[in-house]
């Protein structure tokens, strides 16, 4: 059984995620953002999700920036929303108020180059934003690749080129991201060792 620890951002979604992983045959273990970083190491985990949350990830996750920072390497991480900012932050990009404004329960299509979490997904898929804030393309680090954008251009998906870590900017478990949402999440999971 796969071990996915939870990063808990205190986003009202948290548990629907959550969910959608125990669905999939995962053990998760839900912490919250200022965990002691020593624990993961004893437990062995597969895989770490952190959540959405409010906030920006400079100030308001915790201990997640140094956690993606000594675990990214090596254990597999898919951050979402507030997770996907933590994760450009993390890598030294940087994170500001979004372009087009708050965007809050819009749908949007977003394109992407159908590798990793989005093998064998429509392209373009139709996704669920919740975000007033967006990674800065011109401030991107190299390690940090592209992979999707929505239709008015933001960056909507991020992967690390060198380590097992991805990130959304979308919501994959919105009901609107329904059914492509849990299939993003079951192509993380099969990347996962048990």
């Amino acid at each position: 059984m796969k071990k996915i620890l939870f990063i808990n951002n205190q986003d009202s979604f948290v548990y629907i995620l959550v969910d959608y992983f125990a669905e999939l045959g995962c053990k998760v273990t839900v912490e919250e953002n200022n965990l002691p970083l020593e624990h993961i190491e004893k437990e062995r985990f597969s895989g770490i999700v952190i959540s959405p949350g409010p906030g920006h990830p400079k100030h308001d996750t915790g201990k997640v920036i140094p956690l993606i920072k000594k675990y990214g390497q090596k254990i597999p991480i898919l951050g979402v929303c507030l997770g996907f900012q933590a994760i450009v932050e993390a890598y030294g990009g940087t994170v500001s108020k979004a372009k087009v404004g708050p965007v809050h329960g819009k749908t949007s299509k977003i394109t992407h180059n159908g590798q990793g979490i989005y093998k064998e997904i429509p392209n373009p898929l139709e996704a669920t934003r919740y975000h007033s804030l967006e990674a800065v393309e011109e401030k991107l680090p190299r390690t940090l690749k592209i992979t999707a954008r929505a239709e008015d251009n933001t960056i909507m998906g991020i992967r690390h080129k060198y380590y097992p870590t991805e990130g959304v900017q979308f919501h994959p478990e919105s009901i609107l991201t329904r059914p492509t949402g849990i299939n993003i999440i079951k192509n993380f999971i099969k990347k996962l060792n048990p």
